[in-house]
């Protein structure tokens, strides 16, 4: 994670810049130049970096001791950042029709980019989203329900939801949590939604989404047109894998529960969001195969810890020719839930400085989903560390499915049998017959993911255009579950439920279609990375562990940073200029295959 905030001093310093910010803007100001051009960039970039550092340990401080005094500093910064992001957009503005380098160019427009919730320009507007902001945060992060007596966070819930079979049981935690971290935030995050729009209208969008979809390279409608076409092509695959499932599940607790037609219902996927179903694998199993282990009960077998968790994803990076995490990365991350104060506990990963104090925030346990999400959060870093190279601007992912999309892949590669058993976590790989086993695992949390990745931000783009209003907004969240993942809720919503909330994403207002390119990038990565280290076995098969070439190209992709458009980053890696869903459709094919076959004689799909 890159904070990028001004302090005031530098806010002061900017504006009264030789022939720059308010005096430029001036009317009696003669047209800008390309020389004023670069002098602007050149600037922008010194200070914003001199205050990056500041405001991101200030973050930092505020995400991993949540207190009255933390969400008020982390208040202070983001406000200042957001004031200073919006007049840093509109002076690049003025510079569009000004003839300049492509470098200079893909800086103004980068420039423009940067803000995730522009707030508006008028007094004390950036310190109202601010404040906003924080306490969307916070109300999430702290909330905690209580359940046969005990006070349980959300880790916790997380937790129990994994195994938990009574669908008594996962409606009421399913139920509690939303009761207890959602509902009042509607009308603050109401409130947020016409700021943030203001804020955008200001630097010439529509609407917030209409700035957020500009990031892409591409017109932003042209963008959102894009995203339906990659639907179009795995929601075949995703459809086939919901109707197995939920034969499974109607199976295993019956009609009245979970009828044999229709949505799943959402509680018995055994994840809090329904987002990935790979917890109730124990439920849709297949008869008569088997992947050959459990690396849950692996990883507790051979003592793993937290912390051997993540030092195990740190030498798969080095087995393909990174430098490893540094001496003070093991000093200052967090790696699980500390019992003495709340915390943002939501993996992520941090660079405070765009050198090497780089860090992870977790909350582990042993367990597979964390084995893979350690592997991810370190290609984060591993992203970090290579862009650095760039100048501040270009300091960022190709785009923001990209940093994704890395860390995603390094994971799909932890999970092959090959580099479990080259690590010592299991005995002997698998024969075929547990091909069907694993990739049906790996389908219910990569493929089950794919709907719910694209409709979060297709909720948030109705709410900041206003197609949806504040009286309607659970009613369309609920309306675009159904649509694209078919799952329903397990019993009726109150009327004041805000179950968007109910996502950390939403409160911490982190835009979600990232995750959904992500899923489909890390399949293109993967399989070009196999092409290049002469794989010709199954795809799933595959792995680089140990493989320095393959990990050479890779990082040269990486330390573009955000230097080209994304289609040349991708091209560099894959030999590809665009993203496709044919190499996840190629993984999962022998899957889909598989499950037609089971799926015959069953009603599929969902009105």
């Amino acid at each position: 994670m890159r904070l990028r905030f001004l302090a005031a001093a530098a806010v002061a310093a900017l504006l009264t810049g030789a022939g720059i910010g308010m005096a430029a803007s001036q009317s009696t100001a003669p047209e800008p130049t390309e020389n004023d051009a670069k002098a602007f960039i050149a600037q922008v970039e010194h200070d914003l970096a001199r205050e990056d550092e500041y405001a991101s340990r200030a973050a930092w401080v505020q995400n991993t001791y949540i207190t009255v005094d933390t969400n008020w500093l982390n208040s202070r910064a983001s406000a200042e950042f957001n004031a200073m992001a919006v007049k840093f957009a509109k002076e690049a503005s003025r510079f569009d029709t000004v003839k300049t380098d492509p470098v200079t160019r893909r800086k103004l427009d980068l420039l423009k980019r940067m803000v995730v919730l522009p707030s508006p320009s008028r007094a004390g507007a950036a310190e109202e989203l601010a404040r906003l902001r924080t306490t969307l945060v916070t109300d999430y992060s702290t909330a905690k329900f209580t359940y046969k007596g005990k006070a349980l966070t959300l880790d916790d819930m997380e937790q129990m939801f994994r195994t938990l079979r009574d669908p008594v049981a996962t409606r009421t935690l399913w139920e509690g949590w939303r009761k207890v971290s959602s509902p009042q935030m509607k009308e603050p995050y109401s409130r947020l939604v016409t700021l943030a729009n203001e804020g955008s209208r200001e630097l010439g969008y529509r609407d917030t989404g209409a700035l957020w979809r500009s990031w892409y390279d591409m017109p932003p409608d042209k963008f959102a047109a894009r995203t339906d076409q990659l639907w179009s092509q795995v929601e075949p695959l995703y459809k086939d894998l919901h109707c197995y499932v939920r034969g499974k599940l109607s199976e295993k607790y019956g009609d009245a529960v979970q009828p044999k037609t229709g949505p799943i219902r959402a509680d018995l996927t055994g994840n809090m969001w329904a987002q990935e179903w790979g917890n109730i694998y124990d439920i849709v199993a297949p008869k008569n195969l088997s992947a050959g282990y459990d690396l849950t009960a692996a990883m507790k077998q051979h003592g793993y810890t937290p912390e051997k968790i993540v030092r195990t994803a740190d030498a798969w990076y080095q087995s393909i020719g990174f430098a490893p995490e540094p001496a003070t990365f093991w000093e200052r991350s967090q790696f699980t839930r500390p019992r003495d104060r709340d915390v943002v506990c939501h993996a992520s990963a941090w660079d405070l400085d765009a050198k090497d104090d780089l860090r992870i925030k977790v909350c582990f346990t042993v367990s597979a989903d964390d084995f893979f999400t350690a592997h991810h959060e370190l290609g984060h870093n591993m992203y970090q560390r290579a862009y650095s190279v760039q100048p501040y601007l270009f300091q960022g992912g190709a785009n923001d499915g990209f940093h994704e999309a890395i860390g995603d892949f390094a994971g799909l590669n932890a999970l092959t049998p090959g580099y479990l058993k080259a690590i010592g976590l299991i005995d002997h790989v698998p024969g075929p017959e547990a091909d069907i086993p694993y990739l049906l695992h790996m389908a219910l949390d990569k493929v089950a993911f794919l709907p719910f990745g694209l409709l979060v931000d297709k909720w948030r783009w109705e709410v900041f255009s206003g197609a949806v209003d504040p009286a309607h907004y659970n009613e369309a969240w609920w309306a675009l579950r159904k649509r694209y993942q078919g799952i329903t809720p397990p019993g009726p919503r109150p009327a004041n439920a805000f179950d968007p909330g109910a996502k950390f994403h939403i409160p911490n207002n982190t835009p979600y279609m990232r995750y959904f390119l992500a899923n489909l990038y890390e399949f293109q990565f993967y399989r070009a990375a196999c092409r290049q280290a002469g794989w010709t076995g199954p795809l799933n098969r595959c792995s680089i562990f140990r493989n320095r070439k393959v990990g050479e190209k890779f990082e040269a992709m990486m330390k573009m940073g955000a230097s080209k458009p994304w289609p040349e980053a991708l091209a560099a890696f894959t030999g590809e200029h665009d993203i496709d869903a044919e190499a996840l459709v190629e993984y999962f094919a022998p899957l889909d295959a598989w499950l037609k076959e089971q799926n015959k004689g069953q009603t599929c799909g969902w009105q």
